[in-house]
């Protein structure tokens, strides 16, 4: 199973249930990378998306613990167990983990691959993802050259476990 994030340098993702910045290349990253694929979220993250819709062109599964939590095209499970039984069905090569931090927490010990688009700039935060380069299960195996978007400075870096 795959995760994918975008990182500040002290490894926040967000504030306020939003992304620290906004980053085209980074978006179609992302878009490119999951497009035909399965993403897990939790129902925070689901809700911080343009109208609260499922992204498309893709299997979505939210996880919640709202037992009465119901989006039109997306797979709603209320437990670890209920999403790995879900999980079963796909490919796990197919399967990217989207957020939030929770859910990353929850599942960071079942991928095995990480696309970290790590921004060079510390934001004011509030949820946060664990630090790969200080877990030694973690390899960074790729890091881009330096890119830019105005004044800000990221690279895309994939881990392996």
């Amino acid at each position: 199973m795959n995760l994918i994030v975008a990182v500040d340098r002290n490894w926040a993702i967000g504030k306020d249930n939003k992304l620290l910045v906004s980053i085209p290349d980074d978006m179609k990253f992302f878009r490119e990378t999951t497009t035909g694929k399965v993403v897990v979220m939790g129902r925070k993250t689901l809700e911080s998306f343009p109208n609260g819709k499922p992204l498309k062109n893709r299997v979505n599964i939210v996880l919640t613990r709202d037992p009465n939590y119901t989006v039109k095209d997306a797979i709603i499970v209320h437990s670890k167990e209920e999403l790995d039984k879900e999980l079963e069905k796909y490919n796990t090569d197919d399967i990217y983990v989207i957020g939030g931090e929770s859910i990353y927490r929850m599942l960071l010990d079942d991928c095995n691959r990480a696309f970290v688009t790590y921004v060079d700039y510390s934001y004011d935060a509030d949820t946060y993802f664990p630090n790969l380069d200080e877990k030694p299960e973690w390899k960074m195996v790729e890091e881009s050259e330096e890119q830019t978007y105005y004044d800000i400075e990221f690279y895309f870096r994939a881990y392996i476990k």
